[in-house]
């Protein structure tokens, strides 16, 4: 199992697979589907290929943050399910203006040398996003490769998308997420020096920077959290958010991991946001804070009994 970050000069081994294609952001229930036709039509034997960085990263440079999964976690995700390989696909000015013959003979004929080639029903690629799965399908009858395109897989009565998993995230609706996902959401990153005030109020937090991550609605969430990906998961609240209270500053996920007094700065941290509790609020003191603290620390472990 092998992550490769080019479609050049691949070893003979990694060439000629069923292949997976597409974005592949949070791996959700549609993402499956594709990668299970690739699965299928590879008789159990498959590899998946994916853009890095992500086109929407390279063309709008300037969005906030969006992603579901950090590339390690995805390609890590991708490898569990099955796959022989992944192949992070460079996504620059070069790749940027192939037309759509030009992606599908350089990079999926020469450059992976691919058997079979599983898309979703809106797979869109070439320069200006000119090609779609229609054409890949003439060109993979031309080309001598063969073509599945999943047709749309819905949840909640809407396509399965990562739009839509963003804006159940950005709407305080984790649950509305997991269902999209098929598990619940999971940010993580290393743990960082914060203010400090959590251990003063008697709720000492881990705090984590989203960085490329989408950021969820601000406010607090009945969690699960992990250290260096081992272990247990342990019960928690956090909160993501700006501390109105205590003052300003960059949105931060400070995660109070109960019964739970482990120095693990610079540790890796993954929180599974399970369910949104409240708003993020500013409160007139500090003891009104801590107040409000306490009732969410009963209702995260209340929601948090089932699982």
């Amino acid at each position: 199992m092998t992550i490769y970050a080019d479609y050049r000069g691949l070893p003979g081994i990694a060439r000629g697979a069923s292949i997976a294609l597409g974005n592949f952001d949070g791996l959700h229930i549609g993402h499956r589907a594709v990668i299970a036709a690739a699965e299928k039509a590879g008789g159990g034997k498959f590899s998946v290929a994916t853009f890095e960085p992500p086109p929407r990263a390279y063309f709008r440079p300037g969005d906030p943050p969006f992603r579901i999964l950090r590339p390690e976690r995805r390609d890590a995700a991708i490898l569990a399910l099955g796959a022989d390989s992944v192949f992070e696909l460079p996504f620059n000015g070069e790749m940027a203006a192939k037309t759509d013959e030009e992606f599908v003979r350089q990079v999926l004929v020469e450059g992976l040398g691919i058997s079979h080639v599983a898309v979703g029903f809106d797979f869109r690629f070439g320069r200006g996003r000119m090609g779609h799965a229609q054409r890949l399908s003439s060109l993979g009858r031309a080309l001598g490769f063969g073509v599945t395109i999943v047709e749309e897989v819905q949840e909640h009565e809407a396509k399965a998308s990562s739009t839509a998993i963003r804006e159940a995230l950005r709407a305080g609706e984790p649950e509305v997420a997991a269902d999209i996902l098929g598990y619940n959401w999971i940010a993580d990153g290393p743990v960082v020096s914060g203010e400090r005030n959590g251990r003063k109020f008697g709720f000492p937090t881990a705090n984590m920077q989203m960085g490329e991550l989408v950021h969820p609605k601000h406010g607090v969430y009945a969690v699960r959290a992990r250290v260096d990906r081992a272990g247990d998961w342990l019960h928690g609240v956090a909160n993501f958010g700006r501390t109105p209270t205590t003052g300003l500053r960059d949105p931060l996920l400070e995660t109070h991991i109960f019964d739970f007094d482990s120095d693990i700065y610079g540790a890796w941290l993954e929180v599974e946001m399970v369910s949104y509790l409240r708003p993020e609020l500013k409160f007139d003191t500090v003891d009104l804070m801590i107040d409000q603290m306490g009732r969410d620390v009963i209702e995260a472990k209340s929601r948090l009994k089932a699982i």
